[in-house]
């Protein structure tokens, strides 16, 4: 929606709706025969075609509507992008100046969201002044309790929204920092390591030289480094005790052979899956029992600057998978809406919270058939941030984690399930409540659920419902695969 847009709304027209009729909308059925004949003088019923804008967020809050048919959307913006939260076609539902009844302290009111008319909607509108004089004359004590309440619960979502911001960014950011220390740390002491070993070669390759070996030997001896690094590279994996057995064979046959610090050796050997057969076969091409001792040192450095490379590659590449899963989960470089595969969302949350997850075990049973879905991804891994932590918080640090993903009719459901202690029922029924908690003071504000409830149900067009009984609480988000109608 661009600010530029103009709003054409069809002129009002007053006296269109009789006391009778305006007593079949919930909001005014409990009043007086006088207050609405006073309400249907000062009112209007007001036509918008199907696309028209409403009202704009920002604009000043000038006036009060009452839906009486058609279907609307409310929007707000975030950043460049327009964020829908409501979507209804309820008749008798209200927006506009609905705050127009506080005291003036000096703020300007002002609309705190876009609404369309995605239908061809007839509204009934009061003008913020006749609203704001209605609530406050014929409410005086609810008006003091609205205000009380509402002042007070906006200075405190305010301090409790800001304050649970900053404390998920730092949590997100140190378990980050924590996860990228140790694969930086390891490429470091890699990098050292290797530089020692760059060094040593240099060192034997001279005495090799000062050794007045035959350049014939010379050439076969860095044919044979080359072949080993080759067959490690390409050797299975080996299991903790296949590498301690393959350690003492090939220690003893180097002490056999009498090959300085034997035992210093044999490790970076079997760490290449290097068998006593193939040091055979070394000894057999070199054919000089007096060069073999430097040979074996010199193949060994080369292993061990092969497997050094391949550490410092493998930490860097845990680097980047990290800031990759940074940059997913935040979505800092992509649109707000868009077609998403909810798979990647899932992983990349994981990956920021696996401080968190520790040694709970995780179970990702995903359905990669599933298609995209339209959807605000940094959204929606709020919304997975916010299951998985309770879930984890659930189980106290040991359990299970299980992700699943499939389809169920027109919908893709992704559930999180934990095995902690479940909830029993008065409080499975109120787990959506805003600032309701289960966590200690200080734990927990309330308010992920609420906001995960919304983002899925006003702002997808999904549900989000739990499931609980002891040692299975079971989360799931549907979430529709296709947008819905514009009418």
């Amino acid at each position: 929606m661009s600010d530029t847009e103009e709003i054409r709304l069809e002129p009002c027209e007053p006296g269109a709706l009789t006391p009778e009729e305006l007593r079949t909308l919930f909001l005014f059925e409990k009043l007086t025969d006088e207050q609405l004949a006073w309400i249907a003088e000062h009112g209007c019923t007001m036509r918008v075609p199907a696309g028209g804008l409403v009202l704009r967020e920002g604009d000043p809050a000038e006036a009060f509507f009452v839906l009486l048919s058609g279907t609307i959307a409310l929007t707000r913006r975030v950043g460049e992008d327009e964020v829908t939260t409501t979507r209804t076609e309820q008749r008798g539902v209200y927006m506009g100046a609905t705050q127009a009844y506080l005291r003036d302290d000096g703020v300007p009111r002002r609309y705190m969201a876009s609404m369309r008319a995605l239908s061809d909607s007839e509204f009934f509108m009061l003008s913020a002044d006749d609203f704001g004089r209605l609530m406050r004359d014929w409410f005086p004590m609810a008006i003091h309790l609205l205000e009380g309440l509402t002042l007070g619960m906006r200075s405190q979502q305010a301090a409790i929204g800001e304050r649970q911001r900053l404390a998920a960014l730092g949590a997100l950011s140190a378990g980050l920092m924590h996860e990228l220390n140790n694969p930086a740390a390891a490429a470091s002491r890699a990098t050292g390591a290797l530089r020692q070993r760059v060094a040593a070669m240099r060192m034997k390759l001279g005495k090799l030289a000062a050794g007045k070996v035959a350049p014939d030997r010379l050439t076969a001896l860095l044919e044979l480094q080359e072949e080993v690094i080759e067959r490690a590279a390409k050797a299975p994996a080996l299991t903790a005790m296949q590498t301690a057995d393959l350690e003492d064979e090939l220690g003893d046959w180097m002490e056999q052979h009498e090959i300085t610090a034997a035992w210093d050796v044999a490790p970076v050997f079997a760490q290449g899956n290097i068998d006593v057969e193939c040091l055979s076969q070394i000894q057999a091409r070199l054919a000089s029992p007096e060069l073999l001792d430097q040979a074996i040192h010199w193949i060994g450095y080369a292993l061990e600057t092969e497997q050094l490379m391949s550490d410092i590659e493998d930490a860097t590449g845990r680097v980047s998978s990290l800031v990759l899963a940074a940059k997913q989960y935040s979505h800092l470089d992509r649109a707000a809406h868009q077609w998403i595969d909810v798979h990647t969302g899932l992983d990349s949350t994981l990956v920021m919270l696996a401080h968190k997850i520790g040694d709970i075990r995780v179970v990702k049973d995903y359905d990669r058939t599933l298609p995209q879905v339209p959807a605000h991804p940094a959204e929606l891994n709020q919304v997975w941030t916010n299951l998985i932590d309770n879930a984890v918080h659930a189980m106290a640090g040991e359990g299970t984690l299980t992700i699943r993903t499939f389809r169920e009719d027109d919908r893709l459901v992704v559930s999180v399930t934990d095995t902690g202690p479940g909830m029993p029922p008065e409080v499975r029924k109120r787990v959506f409540e805003p600032f309701f908690t289960t966590k200690p003071v200080g734990e927990g504000t309330g308010l992920g659920l609420d906001i995960s409830y919304r983002i899925v149900v006003n702002g997808h067009g999904g549900d989000l419902a739990v499931e609980s009984q002891p040692g299975d609480t079971t989360f799931a988000v549907r979430l529709p695969l296709s947008e819905p109608p514009a009418a």
